[in-house]
């Protein structure tokens, strides 16, 4: 594989990672605002509207920050019926093809995300909720997730190609 591609697929892999450990511990934000929820409504009986929305904006965060590391790690569900048994350079030709879907679908799924964003941001759009929290930050965050799976998606094609190739990727 040419520099270019194993330098991109190297980066693409460390920032996912990185993304990836530190989207691992959102588990404990959303675990801490719902233990808050719980304690302060059966200790004092207050109920907080902001915790709820809280905890699934941080949802939001964990599941698509973690994404792309879910992909680079190979976690992701695959219908394993003939998969098993077939030789590497077969597997890696069908993950190549079928992930060119995958790509296609990130790629309006970022447009839309965008343009969605945009309209947050212009228009100050907030959430249809007793709370009204600004949509803008989660939307960012949305599209930081959406766009680096996109990135993983492609690094995961080249080494896809490679693979098929007989080629070591990196």
């Amino acid at each position: 594989m040419p520099k270019p591609v194993r330098w991109y697929i190297l980066a693409v892999d460390a920032l996912s990672y990185w993304v990836g450990r530190l989207a691992l511990y959102l588990i404990f934000v959303m675990m801490g605002t719902l233990l808050f929820a719980a304690f302060s409504r059966v200790t004092f009986n207050l109920s907080f509207v902001w915790l709820v929305e809280t905890m699934q904006f941080t949802l939001v965060a964990y599941f698509l920050l973690g994404g792309a590391y879910s992909m680079q790690l190979g976690s992701h569900v695959r219908m394993d019926l003939f998969y098993e048994r077939w030789s590497e350079r077969t597997k890696a030709v069908v993950d190549a093809v079928t992930i060119c879907f995958l790509i296609f679908y990130l790629v309006f799924l970022l447009y839309g995300g965008i343009a969605s964003t945009e309209y947050a941001i212009k228009y100050g759009e907030t959430s249809r909720t007793a709370w009204s929290p600004p949509m803008a930050p989660i939307k960012v965050i949305m599209c930081f997730g959406i766009g680096l799976m996109l990135l993983q998606a492609t690094a995961r094609f080249l080494k896809n190609i490679a693979a098929a190739l007989g080629v070591r990727a990196t």
